[in-house]
């Protein structure tokens, strides 16, 4: 079973991807959204937090995998030394958050 929200169904990723934002804000950091025309796949945020830490993440639906052009730029970004992240759950969000503090 997935994560409920409200007990009306699975969480959306939506609400998921506004409680990113949030619990980022919260820190003191930013998750703007990626848009770049011409790339599909791109991940859906660029979270930029103090001290020049920035990370990549892949909002998705619980249980749901990466589309073959996310997996493309995740592997992309990785070589690169990036770090990128799949995020599908608000236990997902919490452990990201924890390890953008080092904790």
């Amino acid at each position: 079973m997935g994560v409920r929200y409200g007990g009306t169904g699975l969480m959306r990723e939506s609400f998921l991807e506004h409680h990113l934002v949030r619990e980022v804000e919260r820190i003191g950091g930013l998750a703007p959204k990626w848009v770049s025309p011409g790339n599909r796949g791109v991940p859906d945020r660029i979270v930029i937090l103090p001290g020049g830490r920035v990370a990549f993440v892949e909002m998705k639906a619980p249980g749901k995998p990466l589309q073959p052009l996310q997996e493309r730029w995740a592997r992309i970004l990785r070589r690169m030394g990036h770090s990128i992240y799949k995020i599908d759950s608000a236990e997902g969000i919490q452990k990201f958050i924890r390890e953008m503090l080092g904790e």
